[in-house]
């Protein structure tokens, strides 16, 4: 029986989490005191203190069945690790004692050489170091047998100090936007100690049967079908989005509603997604390194409750080809911490300094590191999904919708404005609510979407961490704060009016390119992007060398987020991966067609034969089908055989070449073809095969479960 069936929700919310009840329950007054002053303000944790706050962990942790702790970290690979260690001690007299110290809290060491680092660490070093990030609350995660484990989300360096993780730069990113966005704000004489970067992370996700899912050497091993026809139903009716949630899902749902509260994690909004078997969850907004750390959890425990209800959860960004892909949408905003929302346009976004400083920052940002922002999300599976009429385009661009492009055009023009007001929608029938129109529109074919109150970047992947996508945006936003705050510092207060208006007009005209409101799918905006020298890498390998140029570089380091070396180290993992990742999916077509398909097709083949000899010696005219058959099978065996032997040779040659990159783009330019072109030759054969005779289940199985 799931607890919601006996309590209220807010019974049990956050049951696992170290939270600030429970803080104020098993710590004094005082030391509750100084960790929020921590938290909140930024001061130094003491030893003392450290100590207080471990035992405190200690002892609610146990009390809920913990029997080990672990330093909860995000390395280079873009999952999570994790090392287990019992709360057991031993004295000298041999006797045992439950012990967790503030040393144990705050530093732990991993294995360094045995993460990703891009050459930071030496195979022999291996000495690494896990920081407790105390900004990111405490939780337990419990198994299916009940035991229980407690996590303290941290980040993660190697010994000489570089970040070997998505956390560090992350929180350095959040300090870097708080330390110039409150600069700007006490110019403009706004009261705030700090700028918040807060993230929430629409995770999209299909579910399918996992005996069908066993059955898929490509899903086990890669995370798509690397082979499969379309079925006669696809998506085009759209009768999935938004319909009926299926029982079996609804229960799963309801129990993954359940486990992410438990965690703390505020899952809002589910629902069934356009692609059959494809849905989506949304939580609410928070703090933009919580919601990357929550982020982690929600897809660890989407997988985990899957499994309880005998599916599997896909996390690729294209797991089916012929339907959409998945995506995180990354809805990212800024706010003070007197509750100030800095991207709020408010009744009158002409007369709102504030708004219209930080609104043009964001887009100076998109515009003037549009390369970065396109790196932050690529990856092998991403490639798969952008581009293709159902996700933004590998072109970078910024939606305002046209009364914030009205607005901004009225500025720059001169034409005095007037306040908004409020529009509403009249649906003709009296008895039917009048809802409110927003101050712009949605539109779903851009990348970077301005949606009233907030940005919206679409082009992340499903699988992919919300950490460096938010980095990239919390650092072109610095860096243009940054700027405009050096222009007005030092104006004389008489003047400050004149010289926003005069950095407002010059940011909107400057940048204006970045903006289109229009069809990111039209040939026509490929063109207009062109002309306007928007020309964004397409792929992957091109896209990771944005952390190479020269402009880049001088932000990240202006700003404390990353050293060369540890932008160059990133390069070289995202490039190792990328060729990682393709290398193990041809290895797995090639597995799959070698000794699944085409022995399959061989012994059809066979009957087929035997079919037309037995028949022949009845009467020559019976053996008409079953001929014409075999001469379709035969060329499609004979061309599966030859796909398979250059796709061989293709891996063969791009795994020879000496250099990553080479390797990279090898892979790109002729593997992955390869991999297609033995795909289309499958396909065909698919569609002729009898059922009984495909080795393993197709995708009228797989997306049509019940």
């Amino acid at each position: 029986m799931r607890i919601t069936e006996t309590k209220k929700i807010t019974d049990f919310y956050g049951c696992y989490v170290f939270n600030d009840k429970v803080m104020k329950k098993y710590l004094t007054e005082d030391a509750y005191n100084e960790l929020r002053e921590v938290i909140d303000r930024d001061k130094v944790l003491e030893k003392e203190l450290a100590n207080k706050v471990a035992e405190a962990m200690k002892e609610w942790s146990i009390e809920l069945g913990a029997t080990h702790y672990t330093h909860w970290f995000q390395p280079l690979t873009g999952t999570t690790a994790e090392k287990h260690d019992s709360f057991i001690s031993v004295d000298k007299q041999g006797k045992i004692a439950l012990e967790f110290t503030g040393s144990n809290l705050r530093k732990g060491e991993a294995d360094a050489s045995s993460f990703p680092s891009g050459g930071i660490r030496a195979t022999f070093e291996a000495r690494g170091y896990t920081a407790w990030d105390c900004s990111s609350p405490a939780f337990i995660k419990k198994s299916k047998d009940g035991s229980a484990v407690l996590c303290i989300p941290t980040a993660f360096c190697s010994y000489t100090g570089e970040a070997l993780d998505k956390k560090t730069p992350l929180l350095k990113s959040m300090d870097a936007v708080s330390r110039q966005g409150v600069r700007l704000l006490n110019i403009l004489g706004v009261d705030a100690r700090k700028v918040i970067a807060n993230v929430g992370g629409e995770q999209e996700y299909f579910l399918v049967d996992k005996s069908d899912y066993d059955k898929r050497y490509d899903l086990e091993f890669t995370g798509r079908t690397l082979f499969g026809a379309m079925p006669p139903k696809g998506q085009e009716k759209n009768d999935q989005y938004y319909a009926t949630i299926r029982d079996r899902v609804a229960s799963f749902m309801a129990d993954l509603n359940e486990e992410l509260w438990k965690l703390g994690i505020p899952a809002k909004t589910q629902h069934n997604e356009v692609a059959p078997a494809q849905h989506e969850l949304a939580p609410i907004f928070c703090q933009a390194n919580i919601a990357t750390d929550q982020n982690q959890l929600i897809m660890e425990t989407m997988k985990k409750v899957a499994d309880n209800h005998g599916l599997a959860c896909l996390l690729h960004e294209k797991p089916f080809a012929g339907i959409n892909g998945s995506g995180k949408h990354a809805n990212y905003s800024l706010g003070t911490d007197t509750g100030l929302n800095l991207l709020k346009p408010g009744s009158n976004p002409a007369e709102n300094k504030v708004f219209l400083l930080f609104f043009l920052a964001v887009i100076a940002g998109v515009d003037e590191y549009y390369d970065l922002l396109r790196m932050s999300c690529s990856s092998l599976g991403n490639d798969c999904r952008l581009g293709g009429h159902e996700a933004p385009p590998s072109i970078i661009s910024v939606f305002i919708g046209e009364d914030m492009k009205n607005l901004l055009d009225d500025i720059v023009e001169g034409h005095t404005i007037a306040s908004a007001t409020k529009q509403y929608i009249n649906m003709g029938v009296n008895y039917v609510a009048r809802p409110k129109r927003d101050t712009s529109d949605r539109n779903r074919t851009s990348p970077f979407a301005f949606t009233g109150n907030k940005f919206e970047f679409r082009m992340v992947g499903s699988s992919a961490t919300l950490s460096t996508p938010t980095m990239v945006m919390n650092i072109m936003t610095a860096e243009m704060l940054s700027r405009i705050s050096d222009r007005l510092e030092n104006v004389p207060k008489s003047q400050l009016d004149k010289e926003i208006l005069t950095i407002v007009k010059e940011l909107y005209q400057k940048h204006s390119r970045i903006i289109f409101n229009g069809n990111n799918y039209s040939r026509e905006w490929l063109k207009e992007a062109k002309k306007r020298g928007l020309d964004s890498a397409d792929n992957a390998v091109d896209a990771y060398e944005a952390l190479n140029a020269k402009k880049n570089m001088e932000a990240f380091q202006k700003h404390g987020i990353l050293s060369i070396k540890e932008m160059e180290s990133r390069r070289a993992i995202y490039i190792d991966n990328y060729v990682k990742s393709a290398n193990i999916e041809a290895e797995t077509a090639l597995m799959m067609a070698r000794k699944q398909i085409l022995p399959a097709v061989l012994k059809w083949q066979y009957k087929l034969a035997k079919q037309v000899d037995e028949l022949s010696d009845i009467d020559p005219k019976f053996a008409g089908t079953p001929r014409r058959m075999l001469g379709e099978v035969s060329v499609l065996v004979d061309e599966l055989d030859e796909d398979i032997v250059k796709l061989n040779s293709a891996k063969e040659g791009a795994l020879s070449a000496a250099d990553p990159r080479k390797q990279a783009i090898l892979f790109r330019d002729r593997v992955l073809p390869a991999m297609a072109k033995l795909r289309a030759t499958a396909d065909k054969l698919e569609t002729i095969c009898p059922k009984d005779v495909w080795p393993f289940p197709t995708y009228a199985d797989i997306l049509f479960y019940e």
